[in-house]
């Protein structure tokens, strides 16, 4: 299910003081009742699907001799849970203030987890058939070949699979396992005792991660300082708190980890993929290495910006202020045209999504903030939602999650149920991918050097946050879990110390690059990601794989659009690295990180060209 709902929001409720009541245009809402006509018809299948849900315990021992018709049902309550998920969960996410919606939406998470349960026994008992009597059956067959990478995978995964007691005990404790993330976000948007704040112009209000994301990039210096030492002093104060949480929701994917016989979490977590630690292990690296180039990055905004003592405050403010807004037809415009190099029937889907109301666009009061792709609707279409402003991250962030759509369409149009859900490893790339078509569009279209100067600079720092941040995160979450493998308590301070080190050391704050003051340490305490058993790492390895495909597609490299659309329809039919390396990247190489450091030390000859020749100007005049 995660991995079909990308780009998740980062506060619950819209953080936009200007939302009003005004309903927006019925075009620019989504229609859910594609799903279930009404709330009626929704609740009455939700009565079915429960029934459905516990009709699996039927095939219990039964695999060996109903093997095909056990899988399928299984498949069908899957499904027909996600679509359940997905009408409440929007429309719940569209006013969080409607206790209702809320409710429905958890009866729908609480039904994921009670088909957890009544299904777990199916991957002891399928290994107990063994793997020549699955090999048999899967060549006997046909109907099992949506299954056969599936079951491949868990015979590759067997000595980690537990008794049917064991994983039944496994699913059941992940109601448990799921609080240290639900009371982290509860107590950091909701009741933690956030601050007033007031700024230059008069402005102001409560300083909580909602606002703070919206104000950090503000134009005023003063300002930027302010928000950063009240916002980060805040969560000083209760970072013991939150380390807490989090050194409990590690301690979860820990045990998780050794009950299945793995040497670290790390480990148990990429094996569902297929994935080598390797892999992890050459993005830090490589990110280590490729540090001149942010280094380099940070002198140039330093130099935009006219400062000299670069603050790390300073990151988020944009170093062009372009004073243009684009309509969300505009932006829609936009996205299709960007997106012809992937040829007409990729635009005219894109196209189908916009008209056929796939998507709810403005914000409104109660509205989740932030952007998504809901996918999980498989055999329907994918749902967007969007805070559409009329910036150009606005822009850019549609683009970004029509990319996501797009990458659901082409994958379940072309596999089954089975293997339509795409691994998380992947899923950022069809979205970067876009991002970086819309900055070639951009570009052709700007008028003025201003212009290009805010395009490029808006594409450096979304490299800057998609992938160096990222991949301190990355290194940061090795760090913790490394920690409480060997029995270390994690604390407030400690863990603050170590975020506040990665900081210092990626910003290069020992070469005077940045300045990173001590309360920098704090900013791990309201960051969602790092409860999510390592997940934030395949944001940077997808942008540096798109990147580098981007590349290809664009260079019009023989064979690089069939090969890239190839990866989008191919779903979860095969393993991520796999999948990659058909489409001309490999993950376990330099490579695709290196070919992303060299798109950023582009992207800056071309802006320091730029800004030579307007020194010139300015000289000669």
């Amino acid at each position: 299910m995660l991995a079909l709902l990308l780009t998740l929001p980062l506060a619950l409720a819209n953080p936009d003081p200007s939302a009003t009541a005004a309903a927006p245009p019925v075009q620019d809402t989504w229609d859910l009742s594609a799903l279930y006509p009404s709330v009626e018809a929704w609740t009455a299948a939700m009565d079915q699907v429960r029934q459905q849900v516990d009709a699996l315990s039927g095939c219990r021992g039964q695999l060996d001799a109903r093997l095909e018709p056990c899988l399928v049902a299984r498949d069908q309550a899957h499904q027909a849970v996600a679509k359940l998920h997905v009408y409440a969960s929007n429309h719940s996410n569209v006013d969080t203030r409607d206790d209702a919606w809320l409710a429905r939406a958890q009866q729908a998470e609480l039904l994921y987890i009670r088909l957890d349960e009544v299904a777990s026994f199916y991957e002891p008992e399928l290994l107990s058939l063994g793997g020549e009597r699955i090999e048999s059956a899967l060549a006997a067959t046909p109907g099992l070949s949506p299954f056969d990478h599936q079951l491949r995978s868990l015979l590759r995964r067997a000595p980690h699979v537990l008794d049917p007691a064991q994983e039944e005990l496994l699913a059941a404790a992940g109601t448990l396992m799921a609080a240290p993330p639900r009371l982290h976000t509860v107590f950091v948007n909701g009741e933690l005792p956030w601050p007033q704040v007031t700024l230059s112009d008069g402005s102001g209000g409560r300083l909580d991660p909602a606002h703070f994301a919206a104000w950090r990039g503000t134009a005023h210096r003063g300002d930027r300082q302010v928000l950063f030492s009240t916002f980060l002093g805040a969560l000083q104060g209760y970072t013991g708190t939150l380390a807490g949480l989090l050194d409990t929701a590690i301690q979860g994917h820990w045990l998780a980890a050794r009950t299945r016989g793995y040497d670290s979490s790390l480990e148990a977590a990429l094996a569902p993929e297929g994935l080598p630690t390797a892999v992890y292990e050459t993005l830090v690296a490589r990110t280590r290495a490729n540090l001149p180039t942010l280094h380099r990055y940070l002198r140039l905004r330093a130099r935009m910006l006219g400062v000299d003592d670069l603050a790390y405050s300073d990151l988020y403010t944009p170093l062009v202020h372009l004073d243009r807004t684009w309509t969300l037809e505009q932006a829609k415009a936009l996205s299709l045209s960007s997106s012809k190099p992937l040829g007409r029937d990729y635009v005219a889907t894109m196209a189908q999504g916009f008209d056929q109301r796939w998507m709810d666009a403005y914000p409104a009061p109660g509205k989740v903030g932030g952007a998504y792709m809901d996918g999980a609707a498989y055999g329907l279409h994918p749902f967007v939602l969007m805070n559409y402003t009329g910036d150009y991250e606005s822009v850019s962030t549609l683009a970004h999650e029509w990319g996501h759509a797009l990458h659901s369409v082409l994958s379940s149009r072309a596999q089954p149920f089975a293997k339509a859900d795409y691994s998380t490893f992947v899923a950022e790339i069809a979205s970067t991918f876009n991002e970086d078509l819309l900055l070639a569009t951009m570009l052709d279209g700007a008028k003025t050097d201003e212009e290009r100067l805010f395009y490029l600079g808006s594409r450096l720092e979304s490299l800057r946050t998609t992938y160096f941040r990222q991949a301190l995160f990355a290194e940061l979450e090795l760090r913790l879990h490394q920690q409480v493998e060997r029995g270390e308590p994690l604390t407030g301070d400690g863990v603050s110390a170590t975020y506040l080190e990665l900081v210092r050391a990626y910003y290069g704050a020992e070469q005077g690059i940045v300045q990173v003051p001590p309360e920098t340490g704090a900013e791990w305490a309201f960051i969602p990601h790092f409860y999510y058993d390592f997940y934030v790492w395949q944001y940077a390895t997808s942008i540096a794989a798109s990147s580098l495909l981007s590349q290809q597609v664009r260079g019009k490299e023989k064979g690089a659009l069939d090969r890239y659309l190839g990866l989008l329809s191919a779903g979860g039919s095969d393993d991520p690295l796999v999948l990659l390396g058909r489409a001309g990247v490999d993950m376990t190489s330099p490579a695709p990180y290196d070919a992303l450091a060299a798109e950023m030390e582009r992207i800056m000859d071309q802006m320091e060209a730029i800004l030579a020749r307007q020194e010139k100007k300015q000289k000669g005049r």
